[in-house]
Order: structure tokens, then sequence, then C-alpha cells
């Protein structure tokens, strides 16, 4: 939407500023193909800067030419080889910029990057003042946390979200098996794709926010027809035309990579179901708390991070805080409360499963049921307010997945919902919620 906009905007006035938009999202969801797709659009010359690495400001502003060796920067680098003083310049990986005792090359970007600045932009080599302000820059990242601050705020962020089930589905069926197809100079009487095959494919043998993966085991299907193919003209038979379905896609492809998430069972005490966001999407975990007699410790374990650890400790005083005065003297220096988070190799961190470890450990603690059919999301406070929190739409995509009903969420989060596709909160009932009470009442069998 972003992008029509400004394109809407040069259409309507010629001499308007080009922004400097950033790309960012997790790999293989297109970002620099946006990028080549917009320059077609424009009719401009399409220029690919990598970033990734760089240390040395030179490399931006250019080598003084006193130096051995010395060359422009390659930013005016890019401009010569696009000959046009307008191009669209892609600075792919920008929040992989590095630095050292040569300088530090983000910087540098700072006034080639400034609307203010950029038109009278002074290359070392050149010596000349350049005008960088009829530039289209984009760049892209994977993260915005390794981006200088002052950088940051140069650029407009739009958000590259990871795919959909179905837009993988869709991107798959309508570009990449075409392409893929061509690369291999098969034809539609060689082979034939059924939506099962694409569908297993997305479920059992990739585990990503993009598709890059997808492509490659699709072009290892392409690869096995070849063979086949070449076999068959070798030994003088007519090569059989290759259906690719459910049932023969292990022929092709192995026995299955990734295995899905477990469904949901039936009500258990001290099992709660949370959600969280991963750079492949989203996914489910089960947390898990056990009561000990003696000791009056605390153990967590699930190789979880610093962020997760307090989430913890915060859960269980606001519980304590809640229930102790109607348990027996003394019970939390009497027992112990064991809090695990599978699965035990895979590093978690961040604040949101805070009202799932709290919701697990009451249920431990009173023994009731936690609903089975539920999921929840949200950070807690010491005083039981239950916090916003980030990647709601592939949270709720995960949760859908796995067959849950009911998804609790931090009530802040209300308002994003109207940004989530309809196929992916239909058939789940969205209940907010402002404080861990609330949580409790829904997800507690019988509270």
């Amino acid at each position: 939407e972003r992008v029509r906009e400004f394109l809407a905007l040069h259409m309507h006035a010629k001499q308007a500023d080009s922004p400097i938009l950033c790309l960012v999202g997790p790999p293989g969801t297109g970002k620099t193909s946006i990028a080549k797709s917009i320059a077609e659009a424009m009719n401009r010359k399409y220029v690919r800067v990598c970033l990734g690495g760089v240390s040395d400001e030179a490399e931006i502003r250019g080598h003084r030419r006193t130096y051995v060796a010395s060359l422009p920067g390659r930013i005016i680098q890019g401009m010569i080889q696009a000959g046009t003083a307008n191009p669209l310049m892609l600075l792919d990986e920008v929040d992989k910029l590095g630095s050292d005792y040569k300088g530090d090359p983000a910087s540098a970007l700072l006034e080639v990057l400034d609307s203010a600045q950029n038109n009278r932009f002074v290359d070392h080599y050149i010596e000349i003042p350049m005008d960088m302000s009829r530039v289209m820059f984009i760049a892209t990242a994977n993260t915005t946390e390794t981006i200088p601050r002052p950088l940051l705020d140069r650029m407009e962020i739009i958000e590259v979200n990871s795919y959909l089930k179905t837009e993988k589905f869709h991107i798959a069926k309508e570009h990449l098996i075409p392409k893929q197809m061509k690369r291999h100079s098969l034809t539609s009487s060689q082979i034939a794709w059924r939506d099962k095959a694409i569908d297993d494919m997305i479920e059992y043998y990739t585990r990503e926010a993009g598709v890059r993966e997808l492509e490659r085991t699709i072009g290892k299907v392409c690869r096995k027809v070849v063979l086949a193919i070449t076999e068959a003209e070798a030994e003088g038979k007519k090569p059989a035309k290759a259906n690719i379905s459910g049932r023969n896609l292990t022929e092709y492809l192995g026995r299955h990579k990734y295995m899905p998430e477990d469904k949901i069972g039936k009500a258990a005490v001290g099992v709660a179901r949370g959600l969280a966001w991963t750079t492949v999407g989203g996914a489910t975990m089960e947390i898990e708390v056990n009561l000990l007699p003696g000791g009056g410790k605390l153990s967590l374990t699930g190789n979880i991070g610093n962020v997760m650890r307090e989430s913890a400790i915060t859960g269980i005083t606001y519980i304590r805080s809640l229930i102790g005065s109607k348990l027996e003297e003394g019970f939390f220096e009497k027992n112990s409360i064991h809090i695990h988070i599978p699965e035990g190799a895979v590093p978690k961190d961040g604040p949101s499963a805070g009202i799932t470890m709290a919701t697990a450990v009451y249920s431990a603690i009173t023994g009731k049921p936690v609903a089975s059919d539920i999921a929840m999301t949200g950070e807690i406070t010491l005083r039981g307010r239950v916090l916003p929190i980030g990647g709601l739409r592939e949270k709720l995509l995960a949760a859908k997945s796995v067959g849950v009903r009911k998804v609790l969420i931090p009530f802040a989060n209300k308002e994003s919902l109207s940004e989530i596709p309809a196929e992916v909160t239909e058939g789940v009932t969205i209940c907010p919620v402002k404080t861990m009470e609330e949580v409790l009442r829904e997800a507690i069998v019988n509270q």
C-alpha cells in the first residue's frame, strides 16, 4: 500500500522527494524481489548494493585519490553502473553493517539517507557534490534491533510478514512450480502437480517464514523427474508422466522432515499451552509445572533466557499473592516448583509466555485442570496486569494449526485484530483480557 502511494505521488507530482524505505522481515519473504519489481514499475535502472559485512567507511564515502588502488564509494559506483542519476538503489542487508578501526559505515550512510543533506553528497574520490535526492533508496533488513537508531530514524520501516500457509500454496502453484519447471526444461505433459503434494511439501518438508526452502524442495522433485526421464530415454523407452501427489511424494523427497505439532488432548493439571513467535513463524508450546515436596525452590528448565526466567518469577509472585492466604501455612516453603518448557534443546526467550506460566503454576498448586482447547499469550506484571505482545498474526496461525478453539490475547492488542486476515481468525474465538484473574476465569476448568 505504501509503495502504491509513492508511485501515485510520483505520477501526480514530478518533483516529489524520494522516500527511503526499509523492508524488514524474515529471510525468503521477497524483500529484494519487491525492490526489483518497484524498479520495473517505475522504469528505473535497478542497482543492488550489498552491505553485509562492510566495515570500512571508505566503502560508502570512497577513498582519497592519494591512496594506491583508490576507488569511489559503493553508492557512486552504483550510479556509474546504472548510467543514470536517478536509479532505484537497493541497500541490501543494512542490519549487517560492521564497524572497526577503519570507521563506521553506518554513520557514513546517515548523510546518504538524509533527504535534507544528500542533495550535495561529496564522495572522497570524486570530490564533486552529487545530488542523491533523485535516487530512490530501498533498504532491506532481517531485524531492526542491530540497525543504529540515528540510521533507523532516517528510514521508513515497512514490515514484511512471514507467509501464511495458504499464501505459500498459491506462491508455489502460480510462481515457484512454473519457474522450476522452466529451469529444468519440463513440460506439463511430463509432470503434473496435485494440490495435496504442494500442501504436504509446505507441512512436512519446510519450516520457514519465506519460501526459499519450498522452492528448493520443488527443484528437488523436478531433478528426480528429469533423472527418471533421462534414464528411460537411455534405455529406449518412452518416459511415463510423473504425477506428483500426496501418496507418492515420499518417493521423491524421502521421509518427512518435520512432524506436525501435537494436537489438543484432554484437560490436564499443570499444563498450559502458550504461543510463541519464531523467525520461521508462530509456534505453540506446552508449559509443564510440577510440585515437589520439600526445599521451597524454583527450578526452570528448557533452555530459556533471562527475560522468560523473570516472567516465571513474576508470575509465581502474583499467584502467591492471589491464593497464598487460602493455602496451608508454609506451603511454598514446604514445596518446590519445577517449570519445564519443551523442546529442551531449542533456545527460548521473551516476556509473552508470562500469563501461560502463571496459569500452569496456578493449576499445579490448586489441582484444577487447564482447558485443553485454549492457548494464550501475554506479558504479566507483578500486580497481575496483562501487557501487549508482538507477532500476533503468526501466533494465531500457530494456534489454529493445532485445533485451538479459543485464544487469550492482551486487551491492548485488540486493535491489531483488524489487520489480520479473516482466514487466520476463522473458527477461533479471540478473547482479549486485561488482568490475570480474567485469564484464570477463562482457562481453568470449573474456576
